[in-house]
């Protein structure tokens, strides 16, 4: 134990500081899930539903009322103002507080309409508003602390948030009448609370709340990425609102559920993603490309068996998560947990378009995505219920990936003389495997002992490869 813990305290900061960041993105993203057990009981399906749309319109809405500079625009260009950084995040702060106030005021000026096209109340409505802002708070702050590599009170302010959070909104439900709006004001007291000092500290820091230069240089970068921001928000999220406008708030909530299950793998992307992609980058700048096949495909396969895994321990990770009002959701999860398969291979695709700063390819793919999305739910989900949407969900993320991969494909013939750099039908294999053995899958929910037979087979072949996958695993991370 004492040489484990010498070993990390003889890591360099950068290293330190990677891992305790990416412990917070796990822990901040995995606060839903491991609530969803406790409200899923808490709440009826209805309500449950109701609360999904609340998260929908909040993302979309995001768009519009902060532009996400604080994740987009400001991580970035925080570079080009690294001599005056403290008074640059301060107006960035000041600018973002104008606009929610100010969106904030509109709505109050129309609440009643607004709240009809939303399905929301105008108290759950200010909660939205209070945690758009909170959030936006925080991401600026918490960028600064990564780009100095200070993670000590980044840690502890993400860990006391994590806590409170459910806490206060279990509370509230209990003591309001109107369970969804508990909830929801619950996350807002807990956001506001935890995040609202660190809007203090770097405004006192910084002294500048308004900046001509700085508003306008935010501005200008961040108006023209709406449009993709939109896209990608409509993509993950328009079909829970759709489900409850054609078949309504209880399907919602019962998909809401699968998908909130089934986007645990979005973790394991994004950990995975957080070790290579700085990689990827190196490779594409030194024009090293023989080498990006080479962890690209043994990370598919990774993805893709952690993936399997979930599918077939889906209907008893629904057990877990919610009562027997809910179960009907293990039929959503394979479709939704294919996709987030799709979601981690467009990113080995992309991560060419952002290099290249070609971002009106990346524009395009989420366009196109999110309105074939929208309009693949209206027809099928009229037909065939809430059920469709994952496999819309589906279709649409593999429609993705195809996208970015041709436009992958465009780049590297102006760019890099036509390089190849991934052998498609590699990648066709693999996938087309995959997708086969993740639907046929569903059939064993038939049968519990088949299913947990299949399962036994897969941990004991897991247990068998299990040096040929670390080698694997640490022949990426080495890279």
């Amino acid at each position: 134990m004492k040489n484990l813990f010498s070993k990390y305290y003889s890591l360099p900061v950068q290293v330190k500081a990677s891992f305790w960041f990416l412990i917070c993105t796990i822990l901040q993203r995995s606060v839903s899930i491991i609530t969803t057990p406790i409200f899923t009981r808490l709440l009826s399906t209805a309500e449950y539903g109701t609360y999904s749309i609340f998260l929908s319109w909040m993302g979309i809405l995001t768009c519009f009322v902060t532009m996400y500079i604080f994740s987009g625009i400001y991580p970035q260009s925080i570079v080009k103002y690294d001599e005056e950084r403290s008074q640059y995040s301060s107006s960035m702060q000041g600018l973002t507080l104008t606009m929610v106030v100010t969106w904030l005021f509109l709505y109050l000026l129309t609440c009643r309409f607004w709240n009809g096209i939303f399905s929301l109340t105008t108290s759950q409505m200010v909660a939205m508003f209070i945690i758009m802002w909170s959030n936006a708070a925080f991401g600026f702050w918490s960028a600064e602390q990564r780009i100095e590599y200070k993670y000590r009170e980044l840690v502890l302010i993400t860990l006391v948030e994590s806590i409170l959070q459910p806490i206060l909104s279990i509370i509230l439900i209990h003591f309001v009448s109107d369970k969804v709006t508990g909830l929801v004001w619950g996350i807002a007291i807990a956001t506001v609370t935890c995040y609202s000092y660190l809007f203090a500290e770097q405004i006192l820091s910084g002294r500048v709340f308004f900046s001509w230069r700085v508003w306008s240089y935010a501005l200008k970068l961040a108006i023209p990425l709406i449009p993709h921001y939109i896209s990608s928000i409509l993509l993950n999220s328009s079909d829970r609102i759709m489900i409850q406008k054609l078949v309504g708030e209880s399907q919602a909530g019962v998909y809401n559920l699968a998908y909130t299950i089934s986007i645990c793998g979005v973790l394991i992307n994004q950990a995975l993603l957080q070790t290579i992609e700085p990689w990827l980058l190196k490779n594409i700048k030194n024009k090293n490309f023989t080498n990006i096949k080479k962890v690209a495909y043994p990370s598919l396969v990774i993805v893709a068996s952690i993936n399997l895994l979930l599918i077939l321990l889906a209907p008893d990770v629904i057990r877990i998560f919610a009562p027997s009002s809910y179960y009907d959701a293990v039929w959503i999860m394979p479709p939704i947990i294919l996709s987030v398969y799709f979601m981690f291979m467009y990113n080995l695709f992309s991560v060419f378009e952002f290099y290249y700063e070609t971002t009106s390819y990346i524009s395009t793919a989420t366009g196109i995505g999110a309105v074939l999305n929208i309009l693949l739910n209206y027809i099928f989900i009229q037909l065939y219920g809430y059920y469709a949407a994952g496999y819309t969900t589906l279709f649409c993320y593999i429609l993705f990936a195809i996208m970015h991969y041709i436009f992958m494909c465009k780049i590297c013939k102006y760019q890099i003389e036509n390089v190849q750099i991934y052998d498609l039908k590699v990648i066709v294999f693999i996938s087309g495997i995959f997708v086969f053995v993740g639907l046929g899958i569903m059939f064993t929910y038939y049968n519990d002992i088949i299913r947990y037979g299949v399962v036994v087979i897969s941990i004991t072949f897991l247990f068998v490869k299990r040096n040929l996958i670390i080698e694997k695993l640490l022949s990426i991370y080495k890279k």
